[in-house]
């Protein structure tokens, strides 16, 4: 099992940025892949971007350019660097975790309980 716990939201003005952390135990994560999705109210989760087990990235259009996920193996850690923040940006943030998968899908095994993201205009 892998548990995955998100830190480092808050409410934020736009412009602003953030550093989401997510921290994983239970197991080594390095050989996983790992995502950031965000659920907005009223709205369904989406995905935000994706690492995989060999450090190749992906992200979702609205954010490319603005977000940057990266990991640190040695901390079992997965970090979402996002910049430039907008209102709509606002949502609660979820780490995921999933052995074989790295899609944009909801399909990772693992989940953190989320961290809130609020960007005030």
């Amino acid at each position: 099992q892998v548990q995955l716990v998100e830190s480092g939201g808050g409410l934020v003005q736009a412009g602003d940025s953030l550093r989401l952390s997510c921290a994983a135990s239970g197991r080594t994560v390095s050989s996983y892949n790992m995502a950031w999705f965000r659920q907005a109210p009223g709205k369904e989760r989406e995905f935000v971007s994706a690492v995989n087990w060999n450090g190749n990235t992906n992200y979702a259009d609205s954010v490319k350019g603005r977000f940057t996920i990266s990991r640190d193996n040695a901390k079992n850690t997965v970090y979402l660097q996002m910049n430039s923040l907008k209102p709509e940006d606002t949502a609660v943030y979820y780490c995921a975790a999933d052995r074989h998968y790295v899609g944009t899908r909801n399909d990772y095994d693992y989940w953190g309980q989320g961290t809130q993201v609020t960007v005030s205009s």
